[in-house]
């Protein structure tokens, strides 16, 4: 591995000038004269101890060593131009960093960001979900809206909503007798042995079906009419609404919390997106027992 790297400023003028097949055009397009690039090129050259360019009088060509180089070249500056216009994204005056979980954001909070937009159209909301949580601390992060954090340093803590559980599937999936629908298994409190203690009703799930890690995929696997899911309360409201689910009996079950962690140096910039985010969970109060 090489110990050191060649100036930036060699790659980009070698780039330009195996490209553009010449380094006077070369030299036009980075504002420089072309015995700047010729130097550049050398040094390079001198460098990688090879020659990168034939030269015959104005025209040059690339070796093999600098069509390989090229390509390397070329996505290095192109990765690094990406990146760097990135960054403007921290230095927008209205943004704001929520995180969650992607179940969160793609079954409940997509589906009502357009009310979000329409009443706060000045905030730049960047959703950043992951399945890890934060470090609120370490991050760039303003507010954190997840089913699986606690309290952290510098931050606020609330819990916003007490999510119940409770087994559902595709309407079309009721039609089949019970030994032929297919049990579909989740993790932590969507794991049927959670409904086994705390509700003990057999709506005829199995041991054996299929399994997720991701409840946001569960619930899409129950929706698609793959079998019968133990789901959330919070984030299936969509899909009951638009028919795409039913529950199997009245009965639920005690499921996760939802907390909202707020950095304190972001609290009046999110006070928006909170006081939203409560008012939309207090109007769709649960209607499950």
């Amino acid at each position: 591995m090489l110990k050191h790297w060649p100036p930036l400023s060699t790659l980009r003028g070698f780039e330009a000038a195996a490209r553009l097949g010449s380094f006077h055009k070369a030299a036009e397009e980075l504002h420089l004269t072309q015995s700047a690039i010729s130097q550049q090129i050398r040094s390079l050259e001198a460098y990688l101890e090879q020659p990168l360019f034939f030269r015959s009088g104005r025209s040059v060509s690339l070796t093999d060593a600098g069509h390989d180089l090229l390509s390397t070249t070329q996505a290095l500056l192109q990765q690094l131009a990406v990146g760097i216009r990135r960054l403007g994204q921290y230095q927008k005056p209205n943004q704001l960093v929520l995180n969650t979980t992607p179940a969160f954001a793609r079954h409940w909070l997509l589906p009502r960001l357009g009310d979000f937009r329409q009443q706060h159209p000045q905030v730049d909301l960047w959703i950043f979900s992951t399945d890890e949580v934060p470090d609120m601390t370490t991050q760039t992060i303003d507010l954190a809206l997840r089913d699986d954090i606690s309290s952290q340093a510098e931050c606020s803590f609330r819990v916003l909503h007490a999510d119940r559980l409770f087994p559902a599937c595709h309407p079309g999936v009721l039609a089949l007798p019970l030994e032929q629908r297919t049990t579909l298994h989740g993790e932590r409190e969507m794991d049927w042995s959670h409904w086994a203690v705390e509700a003990g009703i057999d709506v005829g799930q199995q041991d054996q079906g299929m399994n997720f890690s991701d409840p946001g995929l569960l619930l899409d696997a129950a929706c698609a009419g793959l079998g019968i899911a133990l789901v959330s309360e919070l984030l299936s409201r969509q899909a009951c609404a638009n028919g795409l689910l039913q529950p199997l009996v009245e009965h639920s079950i005690r499921g996760p919390n939802w907390a909202l962690l707020t950095h304190r140096d972001s609290e009046n910039s999110a006070r928006s997106f909170s006081e939203w985010l409560m008012g939309h969970l207090q109007v769709e109060s649960p209607e499950r027992g």
